[in-house]
């Protein structure tokens, strides 16, 4: 999709406890709200993206899109995340981009390392020494799956010996004690929305929309749900 025109976004992340919207034009950020209290995704959301575009003068008919982590994460954050995208997509008659919560941290460990890593491996906290991640290159360019993840002290041995790892995201601070990579970096930030700005302008001209009736976060659930055994009486 080319353009000539300005390109407004809207990005929302609600994907972990830290909830965030930011506002771009062509994939640089012009501004953003972060709320760091846990939890307040349902309550403080509307106000946020009401507040966001108001100071800068805006509506969302303005915006060419609006971008939403699409998982994983948090299963209540990403439902409330995307019910909201998908409400003000239909209302103002534009279109959906989904940005993989994962592929966010990694775009915002690349831009917040100062020494370029060799790997970014970011990590969304599950349970116990349990994680969603995959691993990406210094470009930020995934590499492997994003599937869940049992952490252990032989986690990623596959890596070249030596190499640069940086461990990002809400899952990698349990890692740090247990991890046998000497050259690792552990960046323990959320995802913010802020960092959404250039992989959705990416989307939006590549036209990699979402179909918004359809869109469904990516839950990665089959991880979490255990087996369940019915007794069948005869």
């Amino acid at each position: 999709m080319s353009t000539d025109k300005d390109i407004l976004i809207l990005a929302i992340e609600t994907s972990t406890d830290i909830c965030s919207v930011a506002l771009s034009r062509n994939g640089k950020t012009l501004d953003s709200e972060t709320v760091s209290e846990p939890r307040m995704q349902t309550s403080r959301l509307a106000p946020m993206i009401e507040e966001l575009l108001k100071r800068n003068g805006l509506t969302v008919k303005d915006c060419a899109a609006v971008a939403v982590s699409s998982g994983p994460g948090s299963y209540t954050g990403l439902r409330v995340g995307v019910s909201m995208a998908k409400g003000l997509c239909f209302g103002a008659g534009i279109p959906l981009i989904g940005v993989g919560t994962l592929d966010l941290l990694a775009a915002q460990g690349k831009a917040g390392c100062g020494e370029k890593p060799d790997f970014i491996v970011p990590m969304i906290d599950a349970r116990r020494m349990e994680v969603y991640q995959a691993v990406f290159d210094g470009n930020g360019i995934r590499t492997g799956e994003i599937s869940p993840k049992i952490l252990d002290s032989s986690s990623y041995s596959e890596l070249p010996a030596g190499s640069r790892v940086l461990f990002c995201g809400n899952g990698c601070e349990k890692f740090r004690d247990t991890c046998g990579i000497s050259n690792a970096i552990f960046a323990p930030y959320s995802p913010l929305a802020e960092y959404m700005s250039q992989l959705a302008y990416l989307k939006f001209t590549s036209s990699e929309l979402e179909d918004t009736a359809y869109m469904e976060p990516f839950y990665l659930k089959e991880f979490t749900i255990g087996t369940y055994k019915k007794k069948i009486l005869g």
